[in-house]
């Protein structure tokens, strides 16, 4: 038997294969958490215009210091038309845009004003308080690089300097499909041997908070025939994950269902626990994923694999799960042969953040699961990690 794929080979087959998305025109109150297919720049110098950074008033160095004549005043959006003559101030609010012949704005705190005249003791050097033009960016230079989310901060940065529409990755379409006899919808009465269907749900969710456009398909029975129409349908999408049926049992009828449909199988087995017996293929553009029907594996696979093509598909520069370093709170053994995803709690203790396995850690066992805000990385080999040993983990609850 041919040996499995390690974590690492596998990922790198699906990013090799989950090729960027056609770009379009989106309205940039619409763009929150879509990826950018091109760099956005700057259509204005920001600020378009020298602006004050502090209420005050608007001087000249040169006259400075000493007692100034009070002219007008400049507010946010109502500048001070004549230009600020020697011996004169301005009376100026923050953001408003400074006036012609003033090179400085003194802070209302450093002057005394009384009926219109200020006083003014100390100097000043040109340009102090004043925000210059373009000072943020020049109309033309980068705002937003390609193949970054658009954050709340990106997209400010965007609409601040006068972009209204940006070009961003189409979001993935994405079938969910569960599979199994014993499955049932959640609400209903059980019979003898089934089971509530829970992985709809928990992959369409987790698919969604990634930006895709998730549709999940009714839950289909260990059928040869409805098993093939539901896939058929699925196929139809960018990307068909499935959760059941990819094992080696009499009816786990997944895989040769879609052989039979034209799907090219590039790997079935990862290196991982749980989740070992994850599939991946393709069939023309479409992205297939095979995942088991235990919740927990495929609360991991989809972590390790679906989530990473889906960012790839969206361009993002640096689609791989972001994994962060952590100290172990207990002794852990380490399993020969695979890498073990430990679901954990974290917190922070004495500045330093402490990752608490859950316990429960059977791949059934997603109500346990839930209890974990983490997916801490356990590398194949002998021995065991030490409490306190630093590893590398994954938030949860995160696209």
């Amino acid at each position: 038997m041919a040996s499995l794929l390690t974590l690492e080979q596998a990922q790198q087959r699906v990013l090799e294969r989950a090729h960027p998305l056609p770009a379009q025109a989106v309205p940039i109150a619409e763009a929150g958490n879509r990826v950018t297919a091109e760099e956005v720049r700057a259509k204005i110098d920001l600020p378009p215009f020298a602006s004050s950074a502090m209420d005050g008033f608007a001087v000249r160095a040169a006259d400075l210091p000493g007692t100034l004549r009070i002219v007008g005043e400049a507010a946010a959006g109502r500048p001070f038309e004549a230009q600020v003559e020697a011996g004169c101030a301005v009376a100026i609010s923050t953001g408003a845009v400074v006036p012609e012949g003033a090179d400085v704005v003194v802070p209302v705190e450093n002057v005394v004003q009384q009926d219109n005249e200020v006083e003014i003791a100390g100097t000043a050097e040109p340009g102090a308080h004043i925000r210059p033009r373009g000072g943020d960016v020049a109309a033309g230079e980068a705002v937003v690089p390609v193949g970054v989310r658009l954050t709340p901060a990106r997209l400010a940065a965007a609409a601040a300097s006068g972009v209204a529409e940006l070009a961003c990755a189409r979001r993935p379409r994405v079938a969910v499909l569960a599979t199994g006899s014993e499955l049932v919808d959640p609400g209903e009465a059980l019979g003898p041997g089934q089971i509530y269907e829970t992985n709809s749900l928990m992959l369409s969710s987790g698919l969604g908070a990634a930006d895709a456009e998730v549709q999940a398909e009714p839950a289909v029975s260990d059928d040869e025939q409805a098993l093939r129409e539901a896939l058929e349908r699925g196929l139809a999408s960018d990307v068909l994950v499935t959760s059941g049926g990819v094992s080696v049992g009499e009816h786990d009828l997944v895989r040769a269902a879609e052989r039979e449909l034209g799907v090219e199988e590039v790997f079935w087995r990862v290196s991982i626990k749980p989740g070992k017996p994850v599939s991946f293929g393709v069939r023309g553009e479409t992205l297939v994923f095979g995942l088991p029907g235990n919740p927990v594996s495929a609360l991991v696979g989809c972590e390790l694999f679906v989530k990473p093509a889906l960012r790839a598909m969206q361009g993002l520069a640096h689609p791989l799960p972001r994994f962060e370093p952590g100290q172990l709170a207990v002794r852990l053994r380490r399993n020969e042969e695979r890498d073990e995803f430990v679901r954990a709690r974290s917190r922070v203790d004495g500045g330093v953040l402490v990752l608490e396995p859950v316990s429960g850690q059977e791949s059934h066992m997603i109500v346990r699961s839930a209890a974990a805000d983490a997916l801490v990385h356990i590398p194949r080999g002998n021995g065991e990690l030490e409490a306190g040993s630093t590893v590398r983990w994954l938030r949860l609850a995160t696209g």
